[in-house]
């Protein structure tokens, strides 16, 4: 599934990867189109509608992750309503136990994210993630997404790294298959990103897990890095 043996750097997403997904989905599907409905007095179900299809417009850009963006085209205060839902913010199982293993084997601990540097704010607040990595970069700071393949030689400008001994653990498929495309070693998916939700079907070249128990048995077994 993955060979620990051969890495150095693990960059890992947020959203879907090592928080649930399902703060995301139910503020972008459910707890905005509400609000939405009500400033605007639309039926409930018409302001979804809406919604989503000029979200959709924006799959895969970096408009698609960017709360000022989304703010200023709704006018509404993105920020404020995704703190009136902030309780649903959380982790995905076992990812403290396999953050902490990463830290005991030596091996640098990068979170990769396209959210948005505000909500990635409330995030943290609310998890206390940072405290469990090495590094965090939003894809804001570097102006374009992860989908895009010239994002990962701008990352090695921000944080260094050698391609052949890096991970990149996603719940994207096409963020996996940009990073594979740029020449990242291993690419691991994961299968299982909302807890309300059914898994994803397996990618047909990239391996993939539900939880991260599936792997944490090969990667405590690793022999930790020598000390810098």
């Amino acid at each position: 599934m993955v060979d620990w043996s051969t890495l150095d750097t693990v960059f890992l997403d947020m959203d879907g990867t090592l928080l649930d997904l399902h703060f995301d989905s139910h503020f972008w599907l459910e707890h905005l189109p509400r609000r939405y409905a009500e400033q605007y007095d639309l039926h409930p179900q018409q302001a979804k509608d809406q919604l989503l299809a000029m979200i959709m417009a924006e799959r895969g850009s970096l408009n698609w992750y960017c709360t000022d963006y989304w703010s200023e085209r709704l006018s509404v205060d993105i920020n404020q309503l995704k703190a009136e839902v902030s309780d649903r913010i959380g982790y995905r199982p076992h990812v403290p136990d396999f953050l902490a293993s990463l830290r005991k084997a030596g091996l640098h601990s990068v979170i990769v994210t396209n959210c948005h540097p505000d909500p990635l704010a409330l995030k943290l607040s609310r998890t206390g993630l940072d405290r469990h990595v090495d590094a965090i970069v939003s894809s804001h700071e570097l102006g374009k997404p992860k989908e895009d393949r010239a994002f990962w030689s701008d990352l090695a400008r921000r944080v260094p790294y050698r391609q052949e001994r890096t991970l990149m653990v996603d719940d994207s498929f096409p963020v996996l298959e940009s990073a594979r495309d740029a020449g990242i070693g291993q690419c691991l998916a994961i299968l299982a990103p909302d807890s309300t939700q059914a898994p994803a079907t397996r990618h047909p070249e990239i391996p993939g897990i539900r939880h991260f128990d599936e792997v944490l048995p090969t990667l405590q077994a690793r022999p930790p890095l020598p000390s810098q």
